[in-house]
């Protein structure tokens, strides 16, 4: 049993946590009405702020839409401001570039050309946008004034800059490849390198932009006059060298200084010096023109646009390589007319010189590889002219000149040969022999060589077509025989068992030049008396006899000229006999035209008296005076 006052405690305790209890259950019940009224305002607030919200999002978006409308049509605004000021800037070009065109490159190049691809944008926009506006045509102006500024300045820095190369320096550049001695190439700098740089911006400029050839033919004729005056100054050097010390640079004499020589060179038999000049001036220009050439090419290679390089080299190079091959011919021809007279020492001049072209020619091969054909068959040609003439001369001097020389060399031993010749003789037993009859034997011997000779001769002159030519030829040849004979006494043993054998050799050169005489008949006849029309003075010229006389005065006018022109080109070694056949052909011709012109030059047969009068009297005496004359 509980003692009454733990009882009462007890309850107290319980009442006290009862009270706690309740008070705890009312402040959470206080706290709960709170909450629940945060709750209402917080769901109060929310609800204003998302109508609030709403109501800000209803008047935002239209703000957004026009602002994103605004910044695009500021963006095109942008875009249309800079577009104006790009094409504005195109109406500013002219102005902004004309003073720097009509200045000219010179010295700015860069500079230069920066303005005119300015300038050229300008033109493509206008022709693209407003082919009609006057803006095109001070643009498209202003372009041609650049590009002919470009052109011309190409052509002043190629003719200020390109220089003859010196013959020393030929003369080296010839030798290097000899030379063991040379330690370092001898190098060509036809340009200097920052004008080189220059004049290749330009080529390219006017090949991509220009749409311009012409600069590749400005430069072919510069250049081909340079490397043609450095030849011709080579030539000269030797002539010059020569002159003044009386040696030339040699290839057969090794020196260090080709222009100035310290060793004498041994004289050729039969030559004389300037012969060998001639001919070692030629060999070496031959040989310059090779290297210049291969130099001209590497220079153009880098100029010239490739497929253009084969044509403009073929042009650069013709000059020179035409002067060599003109000066080959006339050594041909030279040879010829040595051949004609027997001059033994000028013929000889051809075969050092066809040993160098044929020593030479596959350097040419290779340097003319690529050029047209007429240009690669330049120097065959040549070599194939100086083998027939050299072939000819063997066989003249082998028929002609060795048969004359031994009968000459034959007089200094007379007797012997004599003796020998009468020993041959089977009718005769003796032992000795009278010096008369071993005289007559020789003479007979030399009468028969003279008379195969003769023969010879003859048949050979039948190769020619042109009866004229083959007189002329037969003429220089009896001419020659005679006067050799003459000279060296063998005409007194020729006398021996031919007295009239002089008289003969007379009669034959009269005979041939009466022939040669015979080919102006065709000149002649046209106006000779017996052919010419009749008619009363003062009678008015039937147009029949009108006809005939203008036929009279155009058939003697392109007879005559055409004579000259072949005739002028034979030769006649003998410069008596020569001016003696041209002054006897003179007269005859002179006389029969001056009578006709006499007769017919004041009649009215023509409207156009200077058609048909075409010369006068001494006109005609001066073209016959230039036949036999290859310099005239």
């Amino acid at each position: 049993m509980i003692p009454p006052q733990e009882a009462s405690a007890r309850r107290r305790e319980i009442e006290d946590k009862l009270k706690q209890e309740e008070e705890t259950l009312s402040f959470i019940r206080d706290s709960l009405e709170k909450s629940d009224q945060l709750t209402k305002n917080m769901v109060s607030i929310l609800s204003s702020f998302e109508s609030r919200l709403m109501k800000l999002e209803n008047s935002i978006i239209p703000v957004h839409k026009q602002t994103e409308n605004l910044q695009r049509l500021q963006e095109n605004v942008e875009k249309t401001l800079s577009c104006l000021d790009h094409v504005i800037s195109y109406y500013h070009v002219a102005s902004d570039t004309e003073k720097i065109i009509r200045e000219g490159p010179t010295g700015r190049l860069e500079e230069y050309l920066g303005s005119m691809a300015k300038i050229q944008k300008a033109v493509e926009y206008f022709q693209d946008n407003s082919p009609d506006s006057p803006e095109l045509n001070k643009v498209k102006l202003l372009f041609e004034r650049g590009k002919e500024a470009l052109e011309s300045e190409f052509r002043s820095l190629m003719t200020r800059h390109s220089k003859v190369v010196s013959p020393v320096l030929i003369l080296d550049l010839i030798s290097g490849d000899d030379d063991l001695e040379a330690q370092e190439d001898v190098t060509l700098e036809h340009l200097p390198e920052s004008v080189l740089q220059d004049v290749i911006r330009i080529s390219r400029w006017l090949v991509e932009y220009g749409r311009n050839q012409d600069f590749m033919n400005v430069y072919y004729q510069i250049r081909s006059s340079q490397l043609d005056r450095s030849i011709k100054g080579l030539k000269e050097h030797f002539h010059k060298s020569s002159s003044s010390s009386g040696v030339p640079y040699s290839p057969a004499i090794p020196n260090k200084r080709k222009d100035t020589p310290t060793k004498k060179p041994v004289k050729r038999p039969g030559r004389d010096d300037m012969l060998d000049v001639e001919t070692d001036a030629y060999i070496h220009c031959v040989s310059a023109f090779v290297k210049l050439a291969q130099s001209e090419y590497q220079l153009l290679a880098d100029i010239i646009p490739e497929h253009h390089q084969k044509k403009t080299f073929d042009s650069l190079i013709q000059d020179a390589l035409d002067g060599l091959m003109l000066e080959g011919e006339n050594i041909v021809s030279a040879a010829r007319k040595a051949i004609v007279r027997h001059d033994f020492s000028t013929v000889l001049t051809v075969f050092p010189i066809l040993r160098h072209l044929k020593q030479t020619k596959p350097e040419f091969d290779q340097v003319l590889q690529g050029t047209a054909a007429s240009t690669k068959n330049k120097l065959p040609g040549l070599i194939t002219s100086m083998e027939t003439i050299g072939a000819k001369a063997l066989e003249d001097f082998a028929d002609n000149i060795k048969a004359i020389l031994f009968l000459q060399q034959l007089l200094d031993f007379q007797e012997t040969a004599g003796a020998m010749l009468a020993s041959q003789e089977t009718s005769s037993s003796a032992t000795s022999y009278s010096s008369e009859f071993s005289k007559r034997l020789l003479s007979t011997y030399i009468c028969k060589v003279l008379g195969n000779l003769q023969l010879n001769l003859l048949s050979k002159s039948k190769v020619y077509e042109d009866p004229a030519l083959s007189a002329i030829f037969l003429h220089n040849n009896y001419n020659y025989i005679l006067k050799s004979l003459e000279k060296s006494e063998l005409i007194q043993l020729v006398a021996v068992t031919q007295k009239t054998a002089e008289r003969s050799y007379r009669e034959h050169i009269e005979q041939q030049i009466q022939t040669y005489q015979r080919s102006w008949l065709k000149v002649t006849d046209y106006i000779a008396e017996k052919n010419l029309p009749v008619f009363q003075p003062g009678v008015k010229l039937r147009d029949k006899e009108r006809q005939i006389i203008k036929e009279r005065f155009k058939g003697f006018n392109d007879g005559l000229e055409e004579l000259c022109k072949i005739q002028k080109a034979w030769a006649i070694p003998d410069t008596e006999q020569r001016d003696r056949i041209r002054q006897a052909q003179k007269t005859i011709v002179k006389e029969t035209y001056g009578a006709f012109l006499q007769k017919f030059g004041s009649v009215p047969f023509t409207k156009n008296p200077e058609k048909y009068i075409k010369y006068g009297v001494e006109q005609v005496g001066d073209m016959i005076d230039r036949l036999f004359d290859t310099s005239a």
